[in-house]
Formats: C-alpha cells, structure tokens, sequence
C-alpha cells in the first residue's frame, strides 16, 4: 500500500489517513506513516550530524589543551576541511558550539515524529510553532552555507548532511501545514505544491550543490594550476 508524504494518503484505499486522526479530538491533528518517518529520519540524520561534529569540536579542544593538533576524519583536504569549519567564529555564533542546539533541536524532531507513529494528534497553534522552529533552522543553515562558501571557505561533510536533512524538513512540514490550512495560499498553488512536493526540496540542494561545484571549480577539476 502506497502512502504519499506529501498528503497521508493511502493510494491503494483512498484513505486519508490524516483526516482520519482528527475524528474525536477538537481542532487536532495527526498524520499518516509516511510523513511521520519522514521527521524521525531527518531528525535522526540531523542529530547524528550534530553529535558527530560535537565530538569532534571536544578532541579539537582537547589537544589544544595538551598543545597538539587533532584532525577530524572528515578533513579530507584544503576545500572538505570540517576543522576549519568547526574552529571558525560561526562555529558559535550564539556564545556556545552550533552543534549543542541541533542536539537538542534534532532531537524535539525525532519526538514529534515518534509521538505521531503512535497516533498523537496536535493543533493549529502547535502545528505551526513546529513550523516556525523548522523555519529558524533552515533560515540559520542557510547563514551557515553563505558563511562556510564565501567567508570560511570550506566545507563540512557533517553540516551538509544537516543542511540537507533541515531542507526536507522544512519543506515537507510546510507542506502539511499548507495541506491542512493552518498556512493558507491560493487553492491553485495548494494544488500544485502538494502534487509535486518532491520539486522544491529537490531543486533546493541543487542550487546549493551548484554553488559549491562553481565555488571550486578549479580545485574539483584539477585546473587550480
């Protein structure tokens, strides 16, 4: 039985298994499996971003103490270089390590989601505080793109996994709160946004893996001289 993220329909019966789970519960929603999942494995893939680069900024930490030099795994050369990235200002930008806030952000994703396999329902209020939340970080991963291509000047294979999973996120929540109305847009728009949910996030990282093929261009095709 197929099940669309986009909308918590189950093809095969014609059940929407969204509108299904408000029944009993006033002004809540649930959803569907497919859209569930989708927030425990961003979230997942996010949190496993966040606690890898948090261990890493530890061992950095702790060889400077010792006075040594600690390379982390996914240093792989002068452009992939998450020491760089994990020893920048932007590596804090709110007095303490970026990664401590996906830990804890991450982790609320993977709850929600968690709570919505077991059938929990929500409201519009809280439905859309949730949205605000994946609106901040898609916002601050953005800033954190600009910064790690144009002002640092390296790449972090652990952050782009974040970036990637906040993306989706992102998308596929707005989506569910644009399908449900607690976003309103033109009905024509609702319509093709919810037909064809896959093209933004889609398009979304192409831009950006764009960006950083032209960045380097030189250095990815060996003409850096």
């Amino acid at each position: 039985m197929a099940t669309t993220v986009a909308d918590g329909v189950d093809s095969a019966d014609g059940v929407d298994t969204d509108r299904a789970r408000t029944d009993g519960v006033r002004g809540a929603v649930g959803s569907g499996r497919a859209f569930a999942l989708l927030l425990v494995i961003t979230g997942a893939l996010g949190l496993l971003a966040a606690w890898v680069i948090t261990i890493d900024k530890n061992k950095i930490l702790e060889a400077k103490a010792e006075g040594k030099v600690y390379t982390p795994g996914c240093s792989l050369n002068p452009i992939v270089s998450c020491g760089n990235i994990m020893e920048s200002d932007q590596a804090h930008a709110f007095g303490f390590p970026n990664p401590m806030l996906g830990l804890v952000a991450y982790g609320i994703v993977i709850c929600v989601g968690m709570s919505l396999l077991a059938g929990a329902r929500f409201p519009r209020w809280y439905w859309l505080t949730f949205n605000a939340g994946c609106l901040f970080g898609v916002g601050f991963c953005t800033w954190l793109q600009y910064q790690s291509l144009y002002v640092i000047g390296s790449l972090c294979l652990w952050c782009c996994l974040a970036w990637a999973a906040t993306i989706v996120m992102f998308c596929y929540v707005t989506g569910y709160n644009i399908k449900h109305g607690f976003l309103p847009v033109p009905e024509r728009l609702k319509r093709g946004l919810l037909e064809f949910h896959w093209v933004v996030p889609v398009l979304w990282m192409a831009v950006i893996g764009m960006l950083i093929l032209t960045k380097w261009w030189d250095f990815w095709t060996g003409a850096q001289g």
